[in-house]
């Protein structure tokens, strides 16, 4: 058993910001290496590449960067997001998350403190998901050069079943089931960026999935595809699935669940709740006779876990289709964004 440290180890006065040579092979920067990375962390040894026992003869394996600004946001951070958004891509492939890589840029005059939070929140959520994070890299650019912090994640997980979870498994009369409500990450960053101050805080539901997932799977449910809600949201999500399964898929908006707040928050900055970026939330296809089975597992973890659509069969147009049923009775294509809604929300 590892165990971690919760104080940082770097008396942080004596290093109020980060000054480090851009070699890495400073005083200062092995001190930052071994006192705050690997004691964190917990790492065993320092080495050039950690050395995993992988029990299995299928893995999946997965990386992602991560620019978000501001680096703190109600409901996370940037550490936090590295750490679930890599946990769920993982999950999106039915793997169980194992081990973590975190590469750190950092700007040269990022706060000690600054580092040191985001070093704490990446373990925190690193236990909540039961991963570990096993080896990573620092380096530092010149000021003004790296918007204070950017981080680089991969992450390897076990796929323990047999199911082949894609796009192209997708079959006519597959229901669509979302995993929770929708909208509140992208419009937690955009508050905080625009200086807005709603009645009731709009927190990030920014969390690892793998464990709803991992549910499912050992409750035998046929899981045809998995999709997490990420950049673009809900829509775009959808189509990037019609797309490569060359399937139609309906849609109805009253099942979708939005908090009143978010709409109200989307109004006000002209967006649309079902294009904005989540980073906890996730769509499953499964055939409609075990719907009902997944929906029951999938509202143990979230209550507005809901069932908001069908797979309606092979799609007339070439690159699939997506139509939503709206509030007042009408079909509408719903097509993907020509360009990004919110820009470095993750």
């Amino acid at each position: 058993m590892m165990n971690f440290r919760l104080t940082c180890p770097i008396p942080l006065e004596h290093y109020p910001t980060v000054q480090l040579a851009h070699g890495g092979g400073g005083r200062l920067m092995h001190q930052l290496i071994h006192q705050m990375f690997l004691a964190t962390f917990g790492a065993e040894r320092s080495h050039d590449a950690a050395v995993l026992p992988i029990p299995t003869a299928k893995a999946a394996f997965t990386t992602d960067s991560y620019v978000v600004q501001p680096l703190f946001f109600p409901g996370g951070d940037i550490g936090s997001l590295a750490v679930h958004g890599t946990v769920n891509d993982l999950a999106m492939s039915g793997a169980r998350p194992l081990y973590l890589s975190a590469g750190f840029i950092l700007e040269e005059g990022l706060p000690m403190t600054t580092l040191w939070q985001v070093v704490q929140s990446m373990q925190q959520a690193a236990q909540q998901a039961g991963v570990a994070i096993v080896t990573g890299d620092t380096k530092v650019v010149d000021r003004g050069k790296g918007d204070g912090l950017y981080i680089n994640t991969a992450g390897v997980g076990l796929i323990e079943h047999d199911q082949d979870i894609a796009a192209d498994a997708l079959e006519p009369g597959d229901v669509v089931l979302l995993s929770g409500d929708i909208g509140r990450h992208g419009i937690a960053i955009m508050a905080v960026r625009e200086g807005l101050a709603f009645e009731t805080a709009i927190a990030s539901d920014s969390a690892p999935v793998s464990a709803p997932i991992l549910d499912l799977l050992q409750a035998d449910i046929p899981l045809h595809c998995l999709r997490d809600l990420t950049r673009g949201g809900l829509a775009s999500a959808l189509n990037e699935i019609a797309s490569e399964a060359k399937m139609a898929i309906a849609i109805e908006e009253t099942a979708i669940p939005v908090r009143e707040d978010v709409q109200g928050a989307c109004e006000i900055l002209g967006f649309d709740p079902l294009y904005v970026a989540n980073e906890g939330r996730f769509i499953a296809f499964v055939p409609a006779a075990a719907a009902a089975a997944a929906l029951a597992i999938l509202q143990t973890y979230h209550p507005q876990a809901c069932a908001i659509g069908q797979v309606t069969g092979k799609s007339t147009r070439s690159l699939g289709r997506v139509t939503l049923n709206s509030q007042i009775g009408a079909a509408r294509i719903l097509d993907l964004l020509s360009g990004e809604q919110l820009p470095r929300i993750c």
